[in-house]
């Protein structure tokens, strides 16, 4: 498998543009609220250790053969960053496959922003070597589960750290 790389994506409302460092500040903003950590643990970083995390993933994998791919999300109408997305692109048996997430700051949670996000991600995947798109998903995260059933995907009866397994097949 070839690495892949982050591409700019569009949809109806939204810029998917691939991070860069230069965006740490404006979302060390839009990801300062605690509550965004309710389901994922940790803390918000301040600027400068967002800046060194956005430094660290901008480099890409240390596996050749695992591509890091992440975007953050432009509401064009308001010229604003509102979250970000991601695809980790792994080798698998079945042929590649890409484990995605996302989130949306909360000032702009529900208006949608997360599910066009989500589903423009998978629309481009579908486009790559990728035959398996899988998220892991808290039990308790309704939205995070509307989410991912608008990007087709479905749980299955897997759990990964205490995290429900979506899935979808891209068919060929």
């Amino acid at each position: 498998m070839s690495t892949l790389a982050a591409q700019p994506i569009n949809t109806s409302r939204l810029d998917l543009l691939p991070l860069h460092v230069e965006h740490a500040e404006e979302m060390a903003a839009v990801l300062s609220d605690p509550a965004l950590h309710t389901f994922i643990g940790g803390t918000p970083d301040a600027p400068q250790a967002l800046r060194s995390r956005y430094q660290r993933m901008t480099a890409g994998s240390p596996d050749p053969a695992v591509s890091w791919l992440n975007w953050v999300i432009r509401l064009r109408d308001e010229s604003c960053l509102t979250g970000t997305v991601q695809a980790t692109v792994s080798p698998s048996g079945h042929g590649p496959i890409a484990e995605i997430a996302w989130v949306v700051g909360t000032p702009w949670q529900g208006r949608g922003i997360a599910t066009e996000a989500a589903q423009g991600l998978v629309d481009w995947l579908s486009r790559q070597p990728v035959h398996t798109v899988i998220a892991h998903i808290h039990p308790e995260h309704r939205a995070s589960a509307a989410v991912a059933t608008a990007a087709g995907l479905t749980p299955t009866d897997e759990w990964h750290e205490g995290e429900i397994r979506w899935h979808r097949s891209i068919s060929r």
